[in-house]
């Protein structure tokens, strides 16, 4: 304890606070993003042309979730208490869009990574050197990222009907939820 009777942000041997934070928000974004596919595939079904570059993405969510769970149980980092709530969220953002259609979907898709994209871009440089595990999973699961967000792009996001609106509300909506899910 101090001697104001607080305790300290961190302990000798725990890890620091932005750091539990950051896997925290990772693991729920990842979690998100693994419930936009999964709700988008329901929509659209297996059969859909895009379909099989949805499950490739929805695939690729799901090693990035695995990764993080790993990490939250080994480092003792708290998940988010907000999990119900982005797993209903991120369907319900997925199911819409592919309502909308094939083209929304993608739309989604690109203005959810180009958010991530930033938020990892932005973790990665602050980790520096000072744990090399973790910006690596961060590198590497970015890079991913980019790569959906390509590929939506490639498959007709940008001339989705509303696209402007529609990805400018959707990348607000994921700087609060990162924002929200750190701290809670």
């Amino acid at each position: 304890m101090t001697p104001r009777g607080k305790r300290p942000a961190h302990l000798p041997g725990d890890k620091p606070a932005h750091v539990a934070r950051m896997l925290r928000v990772d693991h729920a974004g990842e979690y998100g993003a693994a419930r936009i596919y999964a709700g988008q595939l329901a929509v659209m079904g297996f059969r859909h042309r895009d379909s099989a570059t949805i499950s490739h993405m929805a695939e690729q969510e799901a090693r990035h979730l695995d990764t993080f769970d790993r990490l939250i149980t080994e480092r003792r980092v708290r998940p988010t208490l907000l999990g119900p709530i982005w797993h209903v969220a991120g369907y319900a953002l997925g199911a819409a869009t592919a309502l909308l259609g094939p083209k929304a979907a993608m739309a989604c898709t690109v203005a959810v990574e180009s958010v991530i994209e930033d938020h990892y871009a932005a973790q990665s440089h602050a980790l520096g050197d000072s744990d090399p595990e973790l910006k690596g999973f961060i590198d590497d699961f970015r890079n991913d990222e980019l790569g959906h967000r390509d590929t939506a792009v490639a498959h007709g996001a940008e001339d989705a009907l509303g696209y402007t609106l529609m990805a400018g509300i959707i990348k607000a909506g994921c700087r609060v939820a990162i924002a929200v899910t750190e701290r809670i």
